[in-house]
């Protein structure tokens, strides 16, 4: 009987801890771990009674399960701020500023905010198993947004068929709104109204980007989606236009002269933006003199001009299939400052003395006149090393030799190896996908890579790290990159485990960073190469642009920048103007406003990267659609309880299975080992196992492709018994029904009366 009130006494304790824990936590989410370190539950046996203990705080209406084993206290009918999700299955959800946790917010309480709307909402919390609820009270600010899709227009009224996956509804729009638009053009519509008791929202035309399908039409689509620029201002042309070289010899006495010095850019194949060289000689004390010359294109683009704020507003130039969006005028990222063969440039240059080891024995910054003598190619440079002959073999056989050892430190201090496979097209005259090929990091990528990586490194520690240790370091720009997230490192630990490999989840950042390099190194070439380094990449944080350095994590650097391509990027710009300002002595500038301009070039750096994602899925499905019923082998990428993801072996382009097609048999989708699992036969389809898939359709406008397996069971079918779904199946799977003209008209009408009677 002791015992068992003992037993009693300390379960007891034990809920009354948590219980007063949870009490404190106002608006915190927490997990059973976190909840056991605080109350002391140190054993296994203890840290399952917290984990039990939270389930049923949680299922009484306690506590608020917000995802999967975290919890919050509730607050019943609390009036909150945050950000509306909308989603065009009707899962709505507003993220609340004061926990960055997402509240369901059902349609009907939606008051017809929009994707990005900043709202006021009342929260009631979840009653006993179901979760808390939000329904918007004010829209206290709305986001300035478009949306992409195709215009229908019929003899009474028009519309926009979305493509947008935040909105459900198809989108009114007035006669006099439509801009010349016809059937079938690909438009960017805004929201003018949306009246709180009309189904869909009224809009305007604001601009035709062509035929729905033609390539241009579907690129600046993509553009458009992400609010990216597709047309260069014409009066930024014209400024540009009226700008000469200028290089006089006033401007070069006052300039170190290197012109004499052999010099060569290597870039793709299809560059035309050169904005950065390598110059080379050896010193009369046998060490080598390595100098990486970056285009002066501060010395044309000067702050607050008309140029300056279109570069600034843009951040960086957009890499897509098929072109390139420049952040400048051509007439300066292709001409003036392009560093081409044969003509004088001005530059700004980082300078090397190193020795046969790679060791840096001394450098300097300087503004320079260079004069490249020659233009490789990546393949061209990489011909040179392989074979030891060429223009500037000994040159480049040199730099490459000093390349590899910076590499090789740089790997052993803890730099992170992502050197990933490239998917790139062969595309024709009209922009359609004929040919697929694989873009792959070899030595001369490399070779300019590494002294890249020096010179930004070297111009972010002259600032960062004064020789007088007294002062305060001025306002600089840091490229920098955070721990990784340690949940997310435990996880790939657990299966990189499970495939042979051992990842350290905790250590310095050199042990944990080295283990991660020898899974890479050894998944190459296996099934799960591409889902072990993709979660590898996701278990790091997004590197960004700040004035607060903590270092680069990934590259093992305690101070980074960007300095080597102010053509392309915005902040490589801010760095030139500081560094000469703080060479000439100058005064620290204000760190609000650079860490402002800080926020928005990683704002549209990410928005970019988002845009050549979208763009690259765009041509596989185009390219893909070209062979519908065509067999392909392939390995499983990606496993999910809707389907598994298949990667193809001959081009990379990748497909879901939906797990509706694997018809014989009932599959359940075990998360922990990652693999779809029958229930009747027991058959499995795990991570990174090969597999034969069938073409079965490619959708254009969602960026999607769908494949079926093909085995012994199941040989490939005729074209027609894996065709397309129908125009209804996929109305209904947007969340739309196909209506008449009839009921489009009238709905039109009555919201355009709505919107008359609003106004």
């Amino acid at each position: 009987m002791a015992k068992t009130n003992k037993k009693h006494n300390r379960a007891d304790r034990l809920r009354q801890a948590v219980e007063t824990y949870v009490g404190c936590q106002d608006a915190a989410t927490f997990n059973y771990k976190q909840v056991s370190a605080a109350v002391g539950a140190n054993t296994p046996a203890a840290q399952r009674s917290v984990a039990l203990l939270l389930a049923e705080l949680a299922f009484d209406g306690v506590l608020v399960e917000v995802a999967p084993g975290r919890y919050k206290a509730p607050r019943r009918a609390v009036v909150a701020t945050g950000v509306f999700v909308r989603r065009s299955n009707g899962k709505n959800s507003v993220i609340l500023d004061d926990d960055n946790e997402p509240i369901f917010v059902a349609e009907r309480n939606s008051m017809n905010a929009l994707n990005g709307d900043r709202v006021s909402v009342s929260i009631a919390a979840g009653v006993r198993g179901k979760e808390p609820e939000a329904e918007v009270l004010e829209i206290i600010e709305k986001k300035d947004q478009t949306f992409i899709g195709t215009l229908r227009v019929d003899k009474h009224f028009a519309y926009l068929l979305t493509d947008s996956k935040y909105l459900a509804t198809d989108i009114f729009i007035p006669k006099a709104k439509l801009k010349g638009g016809v059937t079938g053009d690909k438009a960017v519509v805004r929201i003018t109204d949306w009246p709180d008791d009309a189904k869909n929202p009224v809009g305007e035309v604001v601009d035709i980007l062509g035929k729905t399908g033609e390539n241009n039409a579907e690129i600046h689509a993509i553009l458009a989606e992400f609010g990216l620029p597709y047309r260069y201002p014409e009066a930024v042309e014209k400024a540009a236009a009226k700008i000469d070289a200028g290089i006089t010899d006033e401007v070069v006495a006052a300039r170190e002269d290197m012109r004499s010095v052999t010099t060569f850019t290597i870039d793709p194949k299809d560059a035309k933006d050169f904005d950065d060289a390598l110059s080379f000689r050896r010193l009369p004390n046998g060490n080598y003199e390595v100098g990486v010359h970056i285009a002066d294109v501060t010395y044309y683009v000067h702050p607050d001009t008309i140029i300056d704020r279109e570069a600034q507003q843009r951040a960086t130039s957009v890499y897509l299939v098929d072109r390139v969006v420049p952040m400048l005028p051509e007439h300066l990222s292709n001409g003036i400052c392009s560093l081409r063969p044969d003509e004088d440039k001005l530059t700004f240059s980082v300078i090397f003395e190193m020795d046969a080891n790679a060791k840096v024995i001394r450098s300097r910054i300087a503004r320079t006149v260079t004069r490249s003598n020659r233009r490789f190619t990546y393949e061209e440079a990489q011909e040179v090393i392989e074979t030891g002959k060429g223009d500037f073999a000994d040159e480049i056989l040199t730099l490459d030799t000093l390349a590899k050892q910076l590499r090789e430190r740089r790997y052993e201090n803890g730099s992170v190896d992502f050197d990933r496979v490239e998917v790139r097209f062969d595309i024709d005259e009209q922009g359609h996908p004929v040919g697929v090929y694989f873009k792959e990091s070899k030595d001369a990528n490399k070779l300019i890579e590494e002294f890249m990586l020096l010179a930004n490194r070297t111009v972010a520690t002259t600032i960062g790290l004064p020789r007088d240790k007294k002062k305060k370091p001025k306002a600089f720009v840091y490229r920098v990159h955070d721990m990784p997230d340690q949940e997310r490192l435990v996880n790939l630990s657990s299966l990189a485990r499970t495939f042979g490999f051992k990842i350290k989840p905790t250590g310095t950042p050199r042990e944990v960073n080295r283990s991660i390099n020898k899974m890479l190194e050894g998944v190459k070439g296996r099934g799960e190469e591409n889902f072990l380094s993709t979660l590898a990449i996701r278990s790091m944080a997004k590197a960004v642009y700040t004035t607060e350095n903590i270092g680069h994590y990934g590259l093992g650097f305690d101070y980074y920048t960007h300095f080597t391509s102010p053509i392309r990027r915005y902040p490589d710009m801010m760095v030139h103007r500081l560094l000469d300002r703080y060479l000439n002595g100058g005064r620290s500038v204000s760190v609000d406003k650079l860490e402002d301009e800080c926020r928005h070039s990683s704002s549209m750096e990410q928005l970019a990267a988002n845009a050549e994602r979208a763009s690259i899925k765009f041509k596989q499905v185009e390219f893909m659609a070209d062979h519908l019923g065509e067999v392909y082998d392939g390995v499983i990428s990606g496993v999910t309880e809707w389907g598994l993801y298949v990667e193809l072996d001959e081009n990379k382009c990748e497909g879901l299975v939906p797990v509706r097609d694997l018809a014989d048999d009932y599959y359940d989708y075990d998360e922990k080992n990652y693999c779809l699992i029958g229930r009747r036969n027991n058959n499995r389809y795990r991570l990174g196992d090969k597999v034969q898939v069938q073409i079965a359709r490619a959708n254009l406008d969602k960026k999607q492709l769908d494949f079926v397996l093909v085995d012994e069971k199941h040989p490939p079918r005729s074209l027609d018994a894996i065709a397309a779904p129908s125009i209804n199946e996929v109305m209904k799977s947007s969340g739309r029904s196909k209506k008449s003209s009839s009921s489009r008209r009238k709905a039109g009408e009555k919201s355009a009366r709505k919107t008359r009677r609003r106004k």
